[in-house]
């Protein structure tokens, strides 16, 4: 009986060839769709599960009130971690003191690489489960030890036992290499992380951090923790909530400080605070194609849905002939779904080879590294799950209508369709564009937004501008024969030094007080310190005042600040006036000598914070270039690279671009905006399969009144019109739906952003008029062709 159902669902897709094709095409297309989002969602949901106590391990972050609002931050002063091992314990297993990951200069022998690196606790290893390929998990007991990833180790080493050889980092601390660990998967939060060295060695190279070793006013470092077995992260934070409350300064009990533990689950999907609350991440872009996945899913099962039930009148008789032999409904649902079945086996047969085509270009445009898991039995369980989920989904109302004909009427030739049988189908072409449209609608308004923040002011000029950083001792105190050299070059037309680069804020502090300031006001400033020049460098606008100047020696006690600032200090003429810091029980007093135009240096689509820039060459990690624009920046880099070489030869030459690193911004809506349209535009290709196979269906139906409307005069316009108008119909329903439910949505999602573009009405036209056309272009095939037809030919007797 089974084989009987398979081969008459095989007669039939090969008697009607192109509804096979057009089912088959358009529902591996969306399977594929399906599998690659399917591919990315997981790959979202399983980031940070390659660490064996994923679910205990977290970091210890902060929140505090200032100025009526809950800031939250992950950094953490030095004491924190003693405070909460001695006085908390119970509620842990591990804690682990770290530095922020960052760029090193890692060297042995004659090679110096530029890799990312941590400093952490001896027992980091343990609690991270790193997969050992050399050595054990205790080699970072050893204050001059490392241990290395091991791709790091390949490029120091090659193939050879890096084991207790020795190596140098930023060309000022010698180190063993006492194990090798196995790369950390891309989707983790330590995915690049080359390699770790001991804390202890960390915290005795840095003189800054025995000067604050015992601070609890300087958040400068991270705490990892793994809680203990017996517990949870509410508990954990209920215990610890007040650590550093009890601990702080009478002064800075203000903001209420509370210390909790982010679970790491969360880091990467639930990473985003507003007031203290969660307020979402990257779940939300998994949700958000989550939904999309499914939609071109079911697009794809319209089009067979439609198909199906478009050629009712031909099937009739079947079903009519079968009854009357004596099969029961669910024999013949059960033969409908076999047909669904047959159909999605081939669909879901080459989805996965459409999958394996474009996952390497679906993995630059998402910037991941997935593979299709072919080993993995849960792949093929998901697998055989999703076949019959997309056979259900898409059989279910072929095969309970097709199969509800009653023989009687079929046989003496009375059954007829009836005038509303072609409703569910024009209402699930309407859903399949109501679809495809709001696809549409949500990539231009990503677009727009995007666009509007690209072209938002920035207050400098970043092209040309180079930035390279000081990852070693050796740039130091080089700054007058490095400014003369690349000046005699011809490479460069300014040189300065900064504490950052000009595209983030590295520093902010609190203690600041001004005349007229407000006692309720929390006077906290992001901070940046500069040479002379580096407003030439940047291209920074004076709004009022003057830029600092080697001609003032009193310039070492003054200050710049930003629009931003000014604002916030509520000072109508700020030029002349005193800021005072206060801080380590001392003051100091800084004369405000000029604002300059708000620099966007970190989101641009957040307000700009105030910002204080003080003249310190003392206080600099950073080198700022503006390249000559009478030259190729290719013969500029190489001249650039020449000097380097040369002053800093042990130090690898490596550079960012300020425009590249303020595009790198955008990176997360670049890709979401890029995938969306993809999908939009696949959405569109599967509704147009459906329009163009019941288009044909409609022609064919209609041959002989196009005949007889011919013979009468009408002209192959009239009859364009005629078939097409049904179609176009349908798609402005679509549009009077999906416009007030997409401007719901998509102004939601803008209010993510505090600098958002508006959704104006001319998006929906827009995408409406699009839709028109391309609906018009796919049934003007068919309605063109029919129009044309010899009516002698359509009219003749059968």
């Amino acid at each position: 009986m089974i084989k009987n159902y398979f081969k008459v669902a095989w007669r039939n897709l090969l008697r009607n060839r192109t509804s096979s094709i057009i089912n088959v095409g358009g529902l591996a297309i969306g399977m594929s769709v399906a599998l690659l989002i399917g591919l990315w969602i997981w790959d979202e949901l399983s980031f940070n599960k390659t660490f064996d106590n994923y679910d205990h391990i977290g970091k210890v972050m902060q929140h505090q009130t200032s100025n009526g609002k809950v800031n939250t931050f992950n950094a953490m002063p030095f004491p924190i971690g003693e405070e909460l091992r001695t006085q908390y314990g119970g509620n842990f297993k591990y804690l682990i003191m770290c530095s922020w990951m960052g760029d090193h200069i890692i060297s042995a022998g004659e090679k110096n690489l530029s890799g990312r690196g941590m400093y952490m606790q001896s027992e980091a290893p343990h609690m991270l489960s790193l997969r050992m390929m050399e050595g054990n998990r205790d080699g970072l007991k050893d204050p001059h030890s490392v241990l290395l990833a091991g791709s790091t180790s390949k490029a120091l080493f090659g193939d050879t036992d890096p084991v207790n050889k020795t190596l140098r980092i930023d060309n000022k601390l010698d180190v063993k290499v006492t194990g090798v660990y196995k790369d950390l998967p891309s989707n983790s939060e330590f995915g690049d992380l080359g390699f770790i060295a001991p804390w202890d060695l960390y915290i005795t190279s840095e003189k800054w951090i025995l000067l604050d070793h015992d601070r609890w006013d300087n958040s400068s470092f991270q705490v990892l923790a793994q809680i203990a077995d017996h517990t949870d992260f509410n508990t954990v934070n209920r215990n610890i909530a007040d650590a550093k409350f009890k601990r702080d300064r009478p002064e800075d009990k203000q903001y209420k400080t509370k210390v909790f533990v982010h679970p790491m689950s969360d880091w990467h999907l639930r990473s985003q605070w507003e007031n203290g609350v969660l307020s979402g991440g990257a779940i939300e872009y998994v949700k958000l194609f989550s939904i999309v996945g499914a939609f071109v899913l079911l697009l794809a099962c319209i089009n067979f849905m439609n198909l199906s039930t478009a050629r009712s009148e031909k099937r009739a008789r079947e079903v009519g002939v079968r009854k009357a032999v004596g099969s029961l409904r669910q024999d013949l649902v059960t033969q409908f779904y076999v047909e669904s079945l047959l159909v999605v086996v081939f669909s879901f047969a080459l989805s996965l080879l459409l999958a394996e085509l474009f996952l390497p270009a679906f993995n630059q445009m998402a910037d991941k590294a997935m593979v299709v898991p072919w080993k993995n039995y849960f792949f093929w369980i998901c697998c055989m799950g999703f076949c019959f989920f997309t056979t259900i989904l898409a059989g279910s109302y072929p095969a309970l209508y097709l199969s509800s004909f009653q023989p009687v009427k079929v046989l003496k030739g009375s059954f007829r369709t009836g005038r509303y049988s072609s409703v569910p189908r024009k209402v699930l072409v309407v859903l399949q564009f109501t679809i495809s449209i709001a696809l549409i609608i949500g990539t231009i308004v990503v677009y727009n937004q995007i666009r509007y923040t690209r072209n938002r002011p920035i207050g400098y000029d970043r092209s040309g501008l180079m930035m390279i950083r000081m990852k070693s001792p050796d740039f130091y105190g080089k700054f007058g024969v490095l400014k003369t050299e690349l000046e005699n070059s011809g490479a460069v037309t300014q040189f300065a030094e900064s504490s950052g680069p000009v595209t983030d804020v590295f520093s902010n502090g609190d203690g600041y007080s001004w005349e007229g300031k407000d006692p309720n006001l929390n006077g906290e400033f992001a901070n940046e310190w500069v040479t002379h020049d580096f407003g030439k460098t940047v291209g920074w606008r004076m709004m009022a005042g003057r830029d600092f100047s080697p001609e003032y020696k009193t310039d070492s006690t003054a200050v710049i600040i930003n629009e931003a600032a000014a604002k916030f200090m509520n000072v109508k003429n700020p030029i002349g006036k005193y800021i005072r810091w206060t801080g380590n029980n001392q003051t100091f007093t800084y004369t405000i000598i000029g604002v300059s135009k708000d620099m966007i240096m970190e989101s641009p689509y957040d307000p700009v914070r105030p910002l204080i820039y003080f003249m310190d060459y003392n206080n600099v990690n950073w080198i700022d270039l503006k390249l000559n624009p009478n030259k190729s920046a290719q013969e500029s880099i190489s001249k650039i690279e020449a000097v380097f070489k040369k002053i800093i030869p042990a130090a690898p030459f490596d550079y960012e671009f300020a425009d590249a690193e303020f595009a790198a911004k955008f990176a997360s809506e670049t890709r979401i905006g890029k995938l969306s349209a993809v999908f939009a535009i696949l959405a569109i290709f599967i509704s147009c399969l459906g329009l163009f196979g019941l288009a044909s269906f409609v022609a064919e139906q209609r041959t002989k009144e196009i005949g007889v409307r011919k013979v009468l005069g009408a002209s192959v316009f009239s009859l364009w019109k005629l078939l097409s108008k049904d179609f176009v119909a349908l798609v402005l329903i679509s549009m009077a739906i999906v416009t007030p439910v997409s401007y719901y949505f998509m102004h939601r999602w803008l209010q993510n952003y505090q600098y958002r573009t508006e959704i104006s009405g001319w998006v929906f036209a827009w995408a409406g008029i699009s839709a028109i056309l391309i609906t018009l272009i796919t049934v003007s095939y068919q309605s063109i062709k029919a129009a044309l037809l010899n009516p002698t030919k359509s009219l003749k007797a059968e």
